[in-house]
Order: C-alpha cells, then structure tokens, then sequence
C-alpha cells in the first residue's frame, strides 16, 4: 500500500459571490440537504438566506484544493460561509450546516424539547445510517471493481432495515419528526428518496422499494415542494440537462442557466 497523500493537493482560491451565504457543493444526496433547506428558506422570505452555490467537482479532485481544504479539513462536500456578519463563519458537514440554518434563521427546528429532541434523533439517525447506504450498499451494488457477494449482501439487508425503520416510524407520522416538516426530512429524503424512486445505484427494484408503502407516500409529498425540486437542481452534475443547473446565484437563473439552457442558448 503506498503512502497517503494528505491535502490538499493542489492550490485553488476558491470564488466568493456577493450574497450572505457561499455554498462549495455538488448535487449528491448530501449537497441536495443543503440546497433543498437554502431554497426552502429563500421560498419563506428570509432575504439573508440568499446564496451562491459554487460547484465543486469531486470527480475532479476540487475537494482537495486549498481553497475547500481551508472551510474542510475534511475534503467532503458540503461546506458554507457565512459572511453576513463581521466575521465570516465556516460550517461543514450537512448536519451541522442544517442546524445552522435552522438556528440563524428559526425555522424548520422544533423549539420545545421533546420535539427537538426528536427532530434532533432522527437528523443524526440519517448521518449514522448513511455510510452504510452509499458506502456499503452503493459502493458494493454499484461500482465496487470485484463483485463481492457476502459485502452486496450483508449491505442489502442494512439498506432494507433502514427503509423498514422509516417505513414503521411514517405509518403514524406524516414527516419523520411527527406533524411537521423539518430539517430531519430535509436530511432523510435525498438518500431514501434516491434508493426508492432509483435515483441512487439504480436498485430500487432489487431492494423491493415499492413494499414500503408508507416511505413512499412520504418520498412523493417531499418531493412536491416547489424548494425541494428547486434545490436537486443546484450544483447537479447527472441527470436531464434541464435538471443540472451548475451554478446558482439568483432565483431566476432555474429558467435561464440550466444547462439545457445554456447548450441551447435559449
């Protein structure tokens, strides 16, 4: 094995816009969280949650520029500044950056313990789970070189259990935290919306999607909102051009600078 090459790797001053809010992302299930929670905010009003979003390639390695590495040690999309006041913030990790928002701007986070509390549960129940989706399952099912069938196995299972859970906890709740819609949902749907409707790993069919009922009510009410399709567009990268839109710095670039739009010229 040779030796790990730390970043970053390259130098890359990363751009700043005018808005309050700079987002460095792509259109993963994990940039779709932040996205979807910054159009949710701009939908409601909230002038200062107005923001650029910056496309950062992690097939190309940008995620390991200078630039990225100083908001992230970490290199892992997403990162955002906040630079509305007089210092600017750094935020990273999705979570982290969802109850940033929810706190900065008091929305979509419960204030009275108990419903905190479970809001807070569910939000963290999806970072632990996660690995085991995209990690396990997706890597195993979908683009591992060698096609190891204990790993695409013992990730299945995972993967069911997880949307057996959400399945369970939606039978008597309309959103994941109870009766209303918050940043737990917003954290939830891009990775189970993604493995029911195929969207992620093109496996919907072979882990039996369609037998939970009641995600899938829940998949389809999330995925209704205006701010929801709005945000999978930001920083996407696959997908119908008219559905990619690389860059966003203004509410009207969705119907002028998809790139659909852009190939067109229209």
């Amino acid at each position: 094995m040779g030796q790990i090459r730390l970043p970053p790797t390259h130098d890359k001053v990363l751009p700043v816009g005018h808005h309050p809010l700079q987002l460095y992302s792509q259109g993963t299930p994990n940039g779709v969280k932040v996205t979807v929670m910054l159009e949710e905010l701009v939908a409601l009003g909230h002038g200062g949650a107005e923001y650029d979003a910056w496309l950062i390639r992690i097939d190309q390695g940008d995620q390991f520029g200078s630039g990225f590495v100083a908001l992230n040690p970490n290199s892992k999309i997403p990162a955002l500044v906040d630079q509305s006041g007089p210092m600017p913030v750094r935020v990273f990790e999705s979570g982290a950056i969802l109850i940033y928002l929810a706190e900065k701007f008091g929305v979509f986070l419960p204030t009275g313990n108990r419903a905190r509390a479970e809001c807070l549960s569910w939000l963290f129940w999806q970072a632990g789970s996660a690995p085991y989706v995209g990690g396990g399952f997706g890597h195993f099912y979908a683009y591992a070189p060698t096609r190891i069938e204990y790993a695409i196995d013992r990730f299945t299972m995972e993967a069911k259990r997880q949307l057996d859970v959400l399945d369970r906890r939606l039978e008597a709740n309309e959103y994941i935290a109870g009766s209303d819609y918050t940043i737990a949902d917003i954290a939830v749907w891009p990775w189970y919306a993604g493995l029911t409707k195929g969207w992620l790993y093109q496996a919907a069919e072979f882990l039996q999607a369609q037998e939970y009922r009641n995600v899938a009510r829940w998949v389809d009410a999330i995925g209704g909102r205006p701010a929801v399709q709005r945000g999978r567009m930001v920083n996407r990268v696959n997908g119908e051009l008219s559905g990619q839109l690389h860059e966003r710095h203004d509410a009207s670039d969705f119907e002028t600078k998809t790139q659909e739009k852009l190939a067109t010229g229209s």
